[in-house]
């Protein structure tokens, strides 16, 4: 349960910080999720990038509804 409840706190503050500046770096996000959680919501990609999460990537798009796409070439969140 205390899983679900963090995942959830998660994509919450990234859901805030896209709504305060228009767009989430994913770098910023695992900065923000490393320094408070630790690397438990993290994981490395065979390409060897870091990457959130998928539970809390779900709960993310969830909370802005399809609102908000993944840019790719940027690694961040934007405002569609």
């Amino acid at each position: 349960m205390e899983r679900e409840q963090t995942a959830e706190e998660i994509a919450r503050w990234m859901l805030a910080e896209l709504e305060a500046s228009g767009r989430l770096e994913q770098d910023r996000a695992v900065a923000h999720i490393l320094s408070r959680y630790g690397d438990s919501y993290l994981y490395r990609h065979e390409n060897g990038n870091v990457s959130i999460d998928k539970d809390v990537k779900k709960r993310f798009k969830k909370l802005h509804g399809g609102r908000a796409a993944w840019e790719r070439d940027g690694f961040f969140w934007a405002w569609t």
